[in-house]
């Protein structure tokens, strides 16, 4: 296990927001050039593509360097949705030698281009009520049972059927804010191909109902890195114990640690909280290493 690093900040405003929303995460090609911090600069190609699904057609972007067959990685975006900022981080992981998928979470209900006008971040307010129901709207689609592993199964065979995903190696993926518990389900569901999983500011990884994620552990083959945010460990101190101790009896490698940042701190157009800003670069970018470090040790 990772080292724990504990932070005393105080996040009492915007707190009922944020356990509501906790509670709640229960084609043209376009080529672009991207620098991550841990490599030379690498050409990925980012294309819109549609994924069929046993619930209907998935809006998403597929991304991935200009040459070569990769490992594929699956991302599970925040409350959100699909927009510029997870396409960024798309095209920032590519950059690192993968082939990514970023669906629309919520393709059921409306295309990305809908859900980002409605759900757009320069104007959101957790305080907000009418905002708050737009996140309800959509969250309803992928909140259903058995949705995610649906989801999770139709989106790893398109990453599979992709001449640029090299299927001799591991999948990985990673999920934000409500994706947490997407990554636990996506890992359950599909152990025999998917080799790692990474969360940050995951909502609700631990519940006392019988779907909480946390008890799909023993089904999971992956090795996983969990990122907790400072505020939400206030809330729920003995939620990195429980996943400890479940990952142990299960004897699944993970690697937990509690951040500075608040939660959506790995999001950079995150709305403001009660006038400051959600997004901390320092933890982003120790997030974004761990993130890094773990595809490369486990993926293959």
């Amino acid at each position: 296990m990772a080292n724990t690093d504990n932070s005393n900040q105080n996040d009492a405003a915007g707190d009922l927001s944020r356990r509501e929303l906790v509670g709640m995460a229960l084609a043209a090609g376009i080529v672009s050039t991207v620098t991550p911090a841990s490599a030379a600069e690498v050409e990925v190609i980012e294309t819109e593509v549609e994924v069929k699904t046993p619930d209907g057609v998935c809006d998403a972007v597929f991304i991935h360097p200009t040459k070569g067959s990769h490992a594929g990685v699956l991302i599970w975006t925040d409350a959100f949705g699909l927009r510029p900022a997870m396409r960024d981080i798309g095209k920032r992981i590519a950059a690192e030698g993968y082939s990514v998928l970023v669906p629309n979470p919520y393709y059921r209900a409306a295309k990305a281009s809908v859900t980002h006008g409605e759900l757009d971040t320069t104007k959101f307010s957790f305080q907000n009520a009418d905002d708050m129901a737009k996140l309800r709207k959509y969250m309803g689609g992928i909140s259903q049972p058995g949705a995610a592993e649906r989801d999770a199964a139709a989106y790893i065979a398109f990453l599979d059927a992709q001449k640029q995903v090299n299927k001799k190696k591991k999948i990985g993926t990673q999920g934000y804010c409500m994706g947490g518990p997407l990554v636990f389900k996506t890992c359950a569901a599909v152990p025999g191909r998917v080799g790692a999983g990474a969360t940050f500011h995951g909502g609700g990884l631990v519940t006392d109902q019988p779907s909480s994620p946390h008890l799909l552990i023993p089904k999971m083959k992956a090795h996983l890195y969990i990122g907790i945010a400072s505020n939400d460990d206030e809330r729920q101190p003995d939620a990195k114990d429980k996943l400890k101790e479940a990952f142990a009896t299960a004897m699944v490698g993970a690697d937990i640690e509690v951040y500075k940042g608040v939660h959506g701190w790995c999001v950079p157009d995150m709305p403001a909280r009660e006038g400051a800003p959600i997004y901390n670069k320092p933890d982003a970018e120790k997030a974004w290493t761990k993130l890094v470090a773990l595809y490369k040790s486990a993926l293959g």
